[in-house]
């Protein structure tokens, strides 16, 4: 059943005028222009990986602004956040995106009016943190594999406080030498950067991060993605990097690495 049609069902003096019939702005918006909303704003923190559009968080948390106190309690139930789950859903299938399997939407009504300029509707995307975090031993062994590409190992130990990532082994610039990579792939200019990622490992946990070195413009260029459970996440530059999960996938342009840790090593 669409979400429009359920919206009728329910009653004219709840969703026709959602924001009041008397509110003090007459561009408040109805239930087709919030869905609307949502769906661009999910669009638009979509990216593709391997020629497929993926959104990978699996959290919408819609903001409301401008409803009526009467209505809150409607908007915090259950039924219009699993609706609009489905609709969204069903729109991303239409249109041939990935996305995850338990991606949910969260309602967040406010009768707090939207000041100039204000958007009556605010979209965030999140990735829900796990219930249980992947524990890393401090004395734990973690390796990256290449499964795709041609490097010049094809097994390197993360052994040390930071493994550098690139397209040669040594990186000069003007002033002189610039960093050592501890894996190239050297037959791979086309995709890899000279100084395009690190790795590194805490000595009081054990985690792996992998960090963005790559010098670039615009979301859709990151030139890293990790792939888990068949989801993928956009690497982006950022001081805190991404946290590594044993058998990750690590996409670098087209090189693929796969990251293992402890006792989720697999033979060669």
């Amino acid at each position: 059943m669409a979400i429009s049609t359920v919206f009728e069902k329910l009653g004219k003096a709840i969703f026709e005028t959602p924001f009041g019939a008397n509110r003090i702005s007459k561009d408040a918006p109805d239930m087709a222009e919030i869905r609307i909303a949502v769906l661009d704003a999910v669009k638009a923190k979509s990216h593709r990986a391997s020629g497929k559009l993926v959104f990978p968080y699996n959290v919408i948390r819609v903001e409301l602004r401008g409803v009526p106190e009467t209505q809150v309690s409607v908007f915090e139930g259950d039924f219009l956040a699993s609706y609009f789950a489905q609709e969204i859903k069903s729109a991303l299938s239409r249109s041939s995106y990935r996305f995850p399997s338990d991606l949910e939407v969260t309602l967040v009504p406010s009768t707090v009016l939207p000041l100039e300029r204000e958007s009556w509707v605010v979209v965030e995307t999140m990735q829900r943190k796990p219930e249980t975090a992947v524990e890393h031993t401090p004395g734990g062994v973690a390796l990256l594999r290449v499964i795709e590409g041609a490097a010049n190992v094809q097994e390197l130990a993360i052994d040390k406080a930071r493994v550098n990532i690139g397209r040669t082994l040594e990186v000069f610039r003007t002033g002189g030498p610039s960093r050592r990579n501890d894996l190239a792939f050297t037959e791979d200019s086309a995709t890899v950067s000279r100084e395009h990622a690190h790795i590194t490992r805490s000595s009081k946990t054990g985690e792996c991060r992998i960090f963005n070195d790559r010098n670039y413009r615009g979301e859709s260029n990151c030139g890293i993605w990790i792939v888990r459970e068949g989801m993928s996440q956009a690497v982006h530059r950022g001081a805190r990097g991404a946290l590594l999960r044993s058998g990750d996938e690590i996409h670098l342009g087209r090189t693929i690495l796969r990251f293992e840790a402890g006792s989720e090593l697999t033979p060669s």
